[in-house]
């Protein structure tokens, strides 16, 4: 017996012991909880974006509500031609690289989440209309990549050849509705959609002699045109993703024929085109001018004399103004173009290297890079004025995340 009371008490002890030890796991989990919920706050992502640090490597996290910086994420490799898409959820950015790169961001924890190297030289990429698949547009190898959006494990590759043993550059890839990625070829001249329902076997339709060189591309909000700009000779190329048996059309091929056009030191980016009513406003290649489009008609209706040659061309949500910034030597300064009137209403001076515009989802204010000045201004819409000065090392892309729930972002 007393050996059985002996065993019952040890047992009793180790039994609390266990007990305690439990507790004790149970109180260091809520106090690591509660440090790393003061650390970093429980939050949403709405107002949130990504500022491009482009000669550091990395990206500041801000966000749009009290116009402040929470953190720097580092380590994304080049930047120096960088782009952003969001998760749908606006969790993760997914920032592709000039050198390859393609870097997952936890917005969040404000840390990489993953990154891969690609390929030699990227210029951009896209996220799929159901958000799970990430494609790349490459230079080098010229094709665009797809890969998983959550882990980044590749999907499939699409190889632009456009002869035998040739490949071209891609530009201008975006996504499209009808679970497609749509993505111009520089070298070939052609158009290319790729109808991404089965992932690991893309279906490809390809449309070619669209016109020399296209240089970039955009599709209009509602995602039915896909827009290619042209470098190599006069005019656009137009296509009807509703009516892709249509072909591509081309559009505006009389603008600027037979004018001597200026050197072109940055190209147009077309991604920044604005489409205000049946109207658009374009960047014109080697002039100092922006056009105006019918959209129902998709020819030119008037041109607006600038300050220099339009790099970015982007409208105020509600699209009464549209913003307007140069290529060098004239990039110290900005337009706000009234689309009613078609004049323009100011001319702002933030500083030489004006890189990049974005208005904030509801328009009331535009954030602008001024690379020269290690800056981001942010500019009340109403009333023309800056209202905050960000200290940013040489800001390039700003990226909110609005654009998770936009179509060709």
């Amino acid at each position: 017996m007393n050996v059985d009371r002996e065993h019952d008490a040890g047992d009793a002890l180790v039994a609390e012991f266990r007990t305690i030890g439990l507790v004790l796991l149970f109180l260091s989990g809520l106090l690591f909880s509660f440090v790393a919920d003061a650390a970093l706050p429980c939050r949403g992502t709405g107002d949130l974006a990504l500022i491009i640090e482009r000669a550091d490597g990395a990206v500041r996290v801000v966000e749009t509500t009290h116009n402040t910086i929470l953190g720097r994420v580092e380590g994304l490799g080049d930047l120096s031609h960088a782009s952003v898409v969001y998760s749908r959820d606006a969790r993760f950015a997914h920032v592709f690289g000039r050198d390859g790169g393609l870097t997952k961001v936890d917005l969040l924890e404000r840390r990489i989440d993953k990154r891969i190297v690609q390929s030699g030289n990227s210029i951009g990429g896209a996220i799929s209309q159901d958000g799970r698949l990430i494609a790349v547009s490459n230079y080098t190898p010229g094709g665009v990549r797809v890969f998983d959006a959550d882990t980044l494990d590749p999907v499939v590759d699409i190889p632009a050849e456009y002869a035998p043993g040739v490949r071209s550059k891609v530009i201008g890839l975006v996504d499209a509705p009808g679970q497609r990625f749509v993505f111009a070829l520089w070298d070939a001249g052609e158009i290319w959609v790729a109808d991404m329902h089965e992932p690991q076997h893309p279906k490809v339709t390809k449309f070619k002699h669209i016109g020399r060189n296209p240089y970039d591309g955009m599709i209009t909000p509602d995602g039915r045109y896909y827009l290619a700009g042209l470098f190599g000779e006069d005019g656009m190329a137009r296509l009807d993703l509703w009516h892709p048996e249509r072909g591509v059309q081309r559009i505006l091929e009389h603008y600027g024929r037979g004018d001597k056009k200026l050197p072109v030191y940055k190209m147009p980016h077309l991604e920044g085109w604005t489409v205000a009513g049946t109207r658009a406003f374009v960047p014109a290649v080697g002039h100092h001018e922006v056009l105006v489009i019918d959209t129902l008609t998709w020819t030119e209706v008037a041109h607006i004399p600038t300050y220099g040659q339009p790099v970015f061309v982007m409208a105020r949500p509600d699209a009464h103004q549209v913003w307007v910034n140069f290529a060098f030597p004239n990039n110290e300064a900005v337009q706000v173009i009234d689309t009613e009137s078609l004049n323009v209403i100011k001319t702002l001076k933030p500083g030489k290297g004006v890189l990049h515009m974005e208005f904030e989802p509801r328009g009331e204010e535009v954030w602008i890079s001024v690379r020269d000045r290690n800056q981001v201004q942010v500019y009340d819409t109403a009333t023309l004025e800056q209202v905050k000065t960000l200290p940013v090392s040489k800001p390039s892309g700003i990226f909110m995340t609005a654009r998770a729930h936009r179509i060709g972002l």
